[in-house]
């Protein structure tokens, strides 16, 4: 990482991941990469065992319907589904982009400010103030004194605020209209996991958006009358085909969208542009966040990206 990377569940310096290749024997070879879920206990080494295991299907001519029956979500599937969206435009023609029925236009992204001592929020915030969009995490030590040093900074920007579940439901609430008055637009998870039913029946001053109660389609019960966005990760939902269904799913129940990334490189975030086509909310930001990329990766212009226009990369 450029610094060490804080938030309210740990610090992280370096960020691994997997990366896979596929080909048809005809020469035409994916690549895809995934770097799991840390808080679910998915490492590369667990990844590989469970890519391993399904050996036999892979060469045998493993498809993505067929794919999400054989592995769970997560950062295997995510791995082996973008590699075979890659394949398959090589080797047909197709742009993963046209397959998903959207148009790969460019889309605007935050930048992530770790948490750091509540001065250096402004200055931090004054480096990137050409950002339309800056996602600040915090945790539950004087939050609000932290957004309000990076509103010093980024006076114009918009603010999400990530406690990653540091924050209580009364903190949620207290906090919200200071939050509103500061220019926060989204709030990410702030409570843990299981204490969601506290906001049942609650009129928050700024809306609430689920990253870690909600991995899969499975999981919006959880979300709904709740959270009035989901951030769909490819890591967490397992790859580009199971991503694409679980934004339809949640938009029809009326859902917001937001996606994520666990911090990979541009190979991870090529896929999850297709993804961002359908999204009000982009937190692609990793590359910007790491030392090196690939050479052929995401080209960052003060918040607007756009695909990668060399086919080197992905896709």
């Amino acid at each position: 990482m450029k610094e060490q990377f804080a938030i309210a569940r740990g610090v992280q310096d370096e960020q691994t991941a997997l990366q896979v290749w596929i080909t048809d024997g005809a020469g035409n070879v994916g690549t895809g990469e995934a770097c799991g879920i840390p808080y679910r206990g998915e490492t590369p080494a667990t990844m590989l065992a469970q890519i391993e295991e399904v050996r036999p299907e892979i060469d045998q001519g493993l498809t993505r319907p067929a794919l999400l029956d054989l592995l769970p979500a997560g950062g295997a599937r995510f791995a082996l589904d973008s590699a075979l969206w890659d394949m398959a435009a090589k080797r047909d023609g197709l742009d993963p982009f046209e397959v998903a029925g959207v148009k790969a236009r460019p889309v605007v992204i935050d930048i992530t400010v770790g948490i750091r001592p509540v001065p250096a929020y402004e200055a931090t915030a004054r480096a990137h103030a050409a950002y339309p969009v800056l996602k600040l995490k915090v945790d539950a030590r004087d939050p609000l004194a932290c957004i309000a040093s990076a509103r010093r900074g980024a006076p114009t920007s918009r603010f999400i605020v990530d406690p990653n579940q540091s924050w209580t439901i009364d903190m949620v609430t207290a906090l919200g209209p200071d939050l509103a008055r500061l220019g926060v637009v989204l709030l990410e998870q702030p409570i843990p996991l299981g204490d969601e039913a506290g906001l049942d029946g609650l009129n928050l001053a700024v809306p609430l958006c689920a990253d870690e109660l909600v991995d899969t389609i499975a999981d919006l019960d959880k979300a709904e009358g709740r959270f009035q966005y989901v951030n769909i990760k490819l890591d967490k939902c397992g790859g580009l085909t199971a991503g694409l269904a679980f934004a339809q799913v949640a938009k029809a129940r009326g859902f917001g969208l937001m996606v994520g990334c666990m911090a990979g490189s541009s190979l991870a975030m090529a896929p999850a542009m297709v993804l961002a086509q359908h999204c009000e909310f982009v937190d692609l930001d990793g590359p910007l966040l790491h030392t090196t990329d690939h050479e052929h990766g995401f080209v960052y212009n003060d918040g607007l990206v756009e695909r990668p226009h060399s086919p080197m990369l992905w896709g």
